[in-house]
């Protein structure tokens, strides 16, 4: 008996309707077209490769019920992708994905289209990929410290294997100007360098969700799917910026999911760590953790310092110590900042013909901070000292009788009772609940030591000059 195609398809449709809610329905069921009945072999009519890869996803289950139900089990069912006749290019003969008993680990691919760059370079006619990366982002200028070093041994390791790793996707998080872009794009300069062969891709996020949206406009999603899902390493920068985008965010899964099962490396920056990616999808959420998540601290003192001597010399600029220890005592937060504070004072020095001294960087600080510290205090002061002789800050607050430990508590309480307006008992409560008398004692101790010991002397001079260095004046 010779079976109406219409009658059969309109029977599946009377069936999912069932299962699944009227909105789904009409979106992803209604433009369907039945177009062939081979056997016991449907053949259905889709918008695009995007439609047919989420039917798959999503409604495999409930399709390949259905089928089976209408054409008994051996039914299969195959897929035609509907080429829009508004573009204005020949393409090749319309595409067909034939699923194999509903399996959509056996998907075969007949005559792709020609797939659109969005990052095409005009006058090149072949496909080709700019990779959008800053050659002036490297390793060799991310100077490593403790506030960096997961992060870029992790990025040193992709750039060796891409894709190779457990280390997909990952995700470099923290605050702003804290190297996180240029830790990103030195792995993408490094793959380049070392993997000829790969497609690398930079983009923003806010890039990708205006391609999409002109994608969607001129009704090419399925060639800037297709685009995306030919990169070797796609590095998407300010992920946060995708939150509560749901078609964007939908595309981006699937793209996300077709390059980390094809091997191909993902690597993403936000300003925090995924759990917190508030109007993210929890299925994106799920899957930047299944690599590792890297995030980035404030540099340590040592670090601003390596940083800043690091770009002096790429600028050919000199500065006294002094000078560097201050810029790198002020500015604790964001490298960037402290890059920038260099070149103004190179510029100011160029323009006014002045010298670069502690005058000239306390002006041009203050344009980067409101306010340089002006007033210093215990807590201040007990970190500085305990930095200094390389112990953990809350052993001074402790009840250790470690000789160094004692020592470093004793020139706290020291300074403490110099430089700041507190009394003995506030200084003493700072220190564990300790009374006034042991802050006198300690005081006292110093003082003499002052007399007899050229090291505590030179100990309290670095660290009185630390913490003055602190302040705007």
């Amino acid at each position: 008996m010779i079976r109406d195609i219409d009658t059969i398809w309109a029977n599946c449709l009377h069936t999912i309707k069932k299962n699944v809610n009227s909105q789904s329905f009409k979106t992803w069921f209604e433009p369907i077209r039945p177009v062939q009945l081979v056997d016991s072999s449907l053949t259905i009519q889709v918008p695009n490769k995007f439609f047919y890869e989420w039917l798959e996803e999503h409604y495999v289950a409930l399709l390949k019920k259905t089928i089976r139900d209408e054409l008994g089990s051996t039914g299969k069912l195959e897929y035609q992708i509907r080429l829009n006749p508004m573009r204005k290019k020949s393409l090749p003969p319309q595409a067909n994905m034939a699923t194999d008993n509903m399996s959509s680990n056996n998907v075969t691919r007949i005559n792709s289209p020609a797939i659109e760059n969005p990052f095409v370079i005009p006058g090149i006619k072949k496909l080709s990929i700019d990779p959008q990366l800053n050659k002036n982002y490297r390793f060799d200028n991310y100077i490593e410290g403790d506030c960096n070093r997961l992060a870029r041994s992790a990025g040193m390791a992709i750039a060796k294997k891409p894709g190779g790793t457990a280390f997909n996707p990952l995700v470099i998080f923290g605050n702003v100007g804290l190297g996180k872009t240029h830790l990103a794009q030195a792995i993408g300069n490094e793959i380049k360098l070392s993997h000829l062969d790969k497609n690398v891709l930079f983009v923003s996020s806010e890039k990708f969700t205006n391609q999409m949206i002109q994608s969607i406009k001129n009704g090419s999603v399925n060639d800037f799917v297709n685009f995306y899902q030919m990169i070797d390493v796609l590095i998407v920068d300010d992920i946060q910026f995708l939150a509560n985008k749901q078609k964007t965010q939908e595309i981006f899964f699937h793209i996300f999911n077709q390059l980390h099962q094809n091997g191909k490396q993902l690597i993403f920056t936000s300003d925090r760590a995924p759990k917190d990616l508030d109007g993210m999808a929890d299925r994106l959420i799920s899957r930047f953790k299944w690599g590792l998540s890297a995030d980035l601290q404030a540099p340590d003192i040592e670090t601003r310092i390596a940083i800043l001597e690091s770009k002096m010399t790429r600028e050919g600029i000199e500065l006294d110590n002094d000078v560097v220890e201050f810029i790198c005592y002020n500015i604790k937060n964001n490298i960037r900042e402290l890059e920038g504070v260099l070149v103004s004072l190179a510029a100011q020095s160029s323009l006014n013909n002045r010298q670069i001294d502690l005058d000239l960087t306390k002006e041009v600080i203050q344009k980067f901070i409101n306010e340089i510290n002006k007033e210093i205090t215990v807590e201040f002061i007990q970190k500085l000292v305990a930095e200094h002789f390389n112990v953990p800050v809350e052993k001074l607050a402790g009840k250790t009788r470690k000789r160094s430990i004692v020592v470093a508590r004793q020139l706290s309480m020291y300074l403490a009772k110099n430089l700041t307006n507190k009394s003995l008992k506030a200084i003493g409560d700072q220190f564990g609940g300790r009374d006034h008398s042991t802050v006198i004692y300690s005081c006292k101790t110093v003082q003499d030591l002052l007399d007899t010991d050229m090291t505590i002397k030179e100990d309290v001079n670095a660290l009185e000059k630390k913490i003055r260095m602190s302040l705007n004046g």
